[in-house]
């Protein structure tokens, strides 16, 4: 009789489980439900760009008035709120998390938003990572969007695996590489993972690729260019294009002002639209692809 109890209880804490987990999904499917596009930005290793690429992205789209989220899920390196000169701005909290507005047509989230010291440190293990992405996706209010910009940490590890499978029906992602030897090898294996994830690649995105001087024009290979075409094609994904080691990039950072809004005329911000023209028109290819696959 007694051990009949203790089974009783142990069957009801099981379903008790199994409805929370039930609710959370559907909180988080509702909270996506009306995001058009979401779209992972990953490198192989850091130092390569991936948050500037990923903030001039987001940046882009939103003044070609698209309504867009910036997701920051660099959990222990959070520069998002930095490169976009919003540190210190808190997210509002109500029923639901409110994102930072940008601008009227792009929202931002990040950690480094919810820190009161920039030099605090995270020290989260793989679980509660997961737990705060989670967060991040299902609790933020982020309404209606054309877009989701999910800016990734370097590699294949909990943070990316956590986005991916949370988003269910992902665009695709946009990998970020520089033309080195060493960082090509380690953005193959990017590739990988997108397809063991079997999350498609929108494509391939070379920066620092060559240095225009902004005195006399000239362009310097400083580290190479031209392996993230030659790599993209070995792994047979598409390439997005390159953009150059532009010092004007760096201060733009920096300063909190993203190149493609306050250097429109630039020749890193002209690469940077075609990139993003090109990425827009394969989400739109994937979306009418999908609508009529289901007809």
């Amino acid at each position: 009789m007694q051990g009949e109890k203790v089974a009783q209880k142990s069957c009801n804490r099981e379903q008790v489980e199994e409805l929370h987990r039930l609710k959370e999904q559907i909180e988080l499917q509702e909270a996506l439900f009306n995001i058009k596009h979401k779209i992972v930005v990953l490198s192989g290793k850091g130092g390569v760009g991936k948050s500037s690429v990923a903030v001039n992205l987001a940046v882009a789209l939103s003044l070609s008035g698209k309504k867009t989220g910036l997701l920051d899920v660099d959990l222990h390196g959070p520069s998002i709120p930095t490169l976009l000169g919003i540190e210190g701005r808190l997210p509002a909290t109500a029923a639901r998390i409110e994102p930072v507005p940008y601008s009227d047509t792009l929202k931002v989230m990040s950690v480094g938003l919810l820190l009161r010291d920039q030099a605090e440190a995270v020290v989260w293990r793989g679980p509660a990572k997961h737990g705060v992405i989670k967060q991040f996706l299902a609790a933020v209010e982020w309404g209606n969007l054309d877009y989701l910009i999910v800016d990734c940490p370097p590699g294949t590890g909990d943070e990316p695996l956590s986005v991916i499978q949370l988003l269910e029906g992902a665009e695709g992602a946009v990998i970020v590489t520089t033309p080195q030897d060493v960082a090509l090898t380690d953005v193959r294996k990017s590739v990988t993972f997108c397809r063991q994830m079997k999350l498609p690649v929108i494509g391939v995105v070379e920066n620092m690729s060559g240095f225009v001087c902004p005195h006399c024009g000239e362009g310097v290979d400083i580290f190479k260019s031209g392996g993230g075409k030659l790599m993209a094609d070995e792994m047979s994904v598409p390439f997005l294009g390159r953009i150059p080691l532009d010092p004007a990039m760096v201060r733009a950072g920096d300063e909190g002002e993203p190149l493609v809004e306050h250097r429109a005329d630039s020749p890193t911000a002209k690469a940077f639209a075609e990139i993003v023209a090109t990425v827009a028109a394969r989400c739109d290819t994937a979306v009418n692809a999908a609508r009529e696959g289901g007809q």
